[in-house]
């Protein structure tokens, strides 16, 4: 993958560990209250950093844990994070922490080193003008023809200052 995209609040991860794999849980952001990305306003999604550790899941478990056996079934998780890996390095945001990417992952006191792993980044696309700008005419056509971006674009000649006899 080339291009990797940044970890936002709300954000899924699952534990390998889990003994639903379908289980997941989303990142709750603490440790920061300004750096957003993904969002237009800059009031959701704020960046999750490398700084997300102790109990920042939402619901802060992945159902049973097959580290913790009881009996013939299994306690369940109480998932804690002990610290990151695999986030971006070359950016320290101002709580001192390094941006989480979508292939980042997280250790559990109870689970191996990186047992837990992001499955989905948490944003979404938002097209905004630059968007339609960019899109090649025709392509869009095919996809819309009830539109036609080139006319969306084209400015209309102002006669100011021109006086006529």
């Amino acid at each position: 993958m080339s291009e990797k995209h940044f970890a936002v609040q709300g954000a899924t991860c699952k534990c390998k560990f889990s003994e639903d794999p379908s289980k997941t849980d989303k990142i709750k952001v603490k440790s920061q209250n300004k750096h957003f990305g993904n969002d237009k306003e800059g009031s959701e999604k704020l960046i999750a950093t490398s700084k997300e550790i102790g109990q920042t899941l939402e619901k802060n478990t992945f159902g049973k844990c097959k580290k913790q056996p009881v009996g013939n079934s299994f306690m369940v998780c109480q998932a804690t994070i002990t610290k990151w890996s695999g986030f971006y390095e070359k950016v320290t945001l101002s709580n001192e922490g390094k941006i989480l990417l979508e292939d980042s992952k997280a250790t559990c006191p109870m689970g191996a080193p990186d047992c837990i792993e992001i499955t989905d980044h948490g944003q979404t696309a938002e097209p905004g003008e630059q968007n339609f700008k960019n899109t090649e005419p025709m392509v869009h056509n095919l996809i819309n023809p009830m539109v036609d971006v080139r006319d969306m674009y084209t400015k209309e000649a102002k006669h100011e200052g021109i006086k006529f006899d």
